[in-house]
């Protein structure tokens, strides 16, 4: 699902489509050859999500494909306009909705925003993603699987060369960031890539991988010294997407039509009342104290840098039994994820991810809960500063929005479902998936997680703030000019964040314009659940409203509440 990647490489996927549409193909017909198109030109998002035969293939990123795209996409936006809904079940006219919405978000990237113009991230993220993405499940034998990674590693030479052919002008920032990637990147392929591939026997594929491998990382140190004697002198271009591209991509994307300034006076409402809420439980903390000073203290019961993986670990089993002891969520069937380390590639902006196999993927099942761990490099300060953030209760509201009952669980309810349609498979919203995972961090809490400790309420109330912090702070800076220096004093002094988390979360938010939807999804699930609460009146449980809200998959909330209420209402 796009919402599940990092937020870098999910602007540059390309859409070529080659199957021709018929000349009245069915709903399900046209649903079908739409995604065989895209995985045939997206063939690592193929690989991701379980369809393993495009995995000696990588994208084309030239602009004849972003052409060839364009033309494609109004072709298949055009046939599924002309599907009368009135023809088809409810479900299949939320779907065709759904497909129009989700065809037009790639064209607002295509001829708007490009993204693929400006982040030369996107290109050496997208390469390493991509052979990553055969070694981190064992869905074939190693033999099988390092033929691939020859395979796709041969095209990384052409990739590179065109990704310097269609960016232009970058702002500063991507191309630092870029910068910032690359030994990442280029650690991946010198020393995680060959560790895969230790059992492997057949000394002449080993051979011919070792010499592709050192060819691919050769390309990519050409491509770090072109970033910073070339790309970075020119890079002049401004992050901000402006504000009708903005209003376009959320309506485009998460089908919310609500007009940036009241979604201003939202978001600042909710980030006041989160505010008070911070310092009450602070107060009942240690009420002689100040509410920073309170947090302060907090902080400094954090784990090891060696101990973090282990003890996100350890709280896993204890967060799911209490989901079924409290009858929040029925818990599907499925294995544990397991706490890992952030790829090396992907730590500039990201602190912890959910990496699931994908809804198609029948033979490596492992989930993989990532943790960025502070860069051994950084000063002593700047490590036990960035180990504040992962204090005991912070990390256990980390866990609940990553795994239960958050992405994972999710996750798990998709892969269940055996009538889920392809495009609620396929597709989903941020506002859904990132909102449900942020709503999680609240409602376990109401519902006696710890039995009402305080510190664990005041951990939940500085995630809270730091999502209604990207809620402005997005906003402001792709439409009213907030400056990275502005936004980072914000999460600071508005977000209670420590300064390396206001940095990082800035830095993600030039690129990332619509991380809002953590705190505008959770607000739209907080009054579908009121008004079907409502609705039910003595009839309504908890448990059958998380059920009925997850198994809809993870389309724009406005999708599930017509599911829910029987009709459209407003979503806040």
């Amino acid at each position: 699902m796009k919402y599940r990647y990092f937020w870098i490489f999910a602007a540059l996927v390309v859409l070529t489509m080659t199957t021709s549409i018929e000349a009245k193909p069915s709903f399900h017909q046209l649903v079908d050859a739409y995604f065989d198109d895209y995985f045939k030109a997206n063939p690592s998002q193929a690989t991701v999500t379980g369809f393993h035969q495009y995995d000696n293939q990588l994208e084309d990123f030239s602009l004849a494909a972003h052409q060839r795209n364009r033309r494609r996409l109004l072709q298949y936006l055009a046939a599924f306009q002309a599907i009368n809904p009135q023809t088809l079940s409810q479900l299949d006219r939320d779907d065709r909705e759904i497909m129009i919405a989700t065809i037009r978000s790639a064209l607002l990237e295509e001829d708007r925003v490009q993204m693929w113009r400006k982040n030369p991230d996107s290109y050496s993220g997208a390469v390493t993603s991509s052979i990553f993405s055969l070694i981190k499940r064992n869905f074939a034998p190693p033999d099988e699987r390092l033929r691939s990674v020859i395979a796709r590693e041969k095209q990384i030479p052409r990739a590179l060369m065109q990704a310097r052919a269609v960016l232009r002008n970058p702002p500063k920032i991507y191309t630092d960031i870029a910068i910032e990637q690359m030994p990442g990147n280029i650690d991946f392929f010198q020393d995680t890539l060959p560790a895969a591939f230790t059992d492997v026997k057949d000394t002449n594929l080993v051979t011919e991988f070792i010499r592709v491998n050192e060819a691919a990382m050769a390309e990519l140190k050409n491509y770090q010294d072109w970033l910073r004697k070339d790309l970075l002198l020119r890079s002049h271009g401004t992050f901000a997407i402006g504000a009708e591209n903005y209003r376009l991509k959320l309506l485009h994307d998460e089908m919310v039509d609500t007009p940036l300034p009241r979604l201003l006076e939202i978001g600042y409402a909710q980030l006041h009342k989160d505010q008070q809420a911070f310092a009450d439980t602070a107060r009942r903390i240690d009420p002689n104290k100040k509410p920073e000073d309170v947090l302060k203290e907090l902080e400094k019961d954090h784990p090891t840098a060696d101990k973090l993986l282990s003890s996100a670990q350890q709280q896993l089993n204890g967060l799911r039994q209490f989901l079924i002891d409290k009858k929040i969520i029925t818990v599907p069937g499925g294995d544990q994820a397991k706490v890992v380390e952030t790829p090396s590639f992907a730590r500039a902006t990201t602190f912890a991810s959910m990496d699931t196999p994908g809804p198609y993927e029948t033979k490596a099942t492992e989930a993989y809960y990532n943790i960025t761990l502070p860069d051994p490099s950084w000063p002593k300060e700047k490590q036990e500063e960035y180990l504040e953030g992962y204090n005991f209760p912070l990390l256990s509201n980390v866990s609940v929005h990553e795994v239960w009952p958050g992405h994972y669980t999710q996750f798990l309810w998709v892969k269940n479902s055996s009538d889920l349609s392809k495009v609620r498979k396929l597709t989903g919203a941020g506002s859904n998936a990132e909102g449900w995972a942020h709503y999680s961090e609240q409602m376990v809490l109401d519902e006696g997680l710890y039995n009402n400790d305080p510190r664990y309420r005041l951990a939940q109330l500085v995630d809270a703030l730091l999502r209604d912090s990207r809620y402005i702070v997005g906003i402001r800076m792709h439409t009213q000019g907030m400056t990275m220096a502005e936004a980072r004093e914000f999460f600071v002094k508005e977000g209670h964040q420590v300064p390396v988390v206001g940095e990082m979360e800035t830095k993600r938010g030039t690129g990332d314009p619509t991380y809002l939807m953590y705190t505008l999804g959770k607000l739209e699930i907080m009054k579908l659940r009121d008004d079907y609460k409502r609705k039910m009146g003595a009839q309504f449980s908890l448990q059958d409203f998380h059920d009925r809200f997850i198994k809809a998959g993870s389309p724009p909330v406005k999708i599930v509440r017509r599911e829910l209420m029987g009709q459209d209402g407003p979503l806040l």
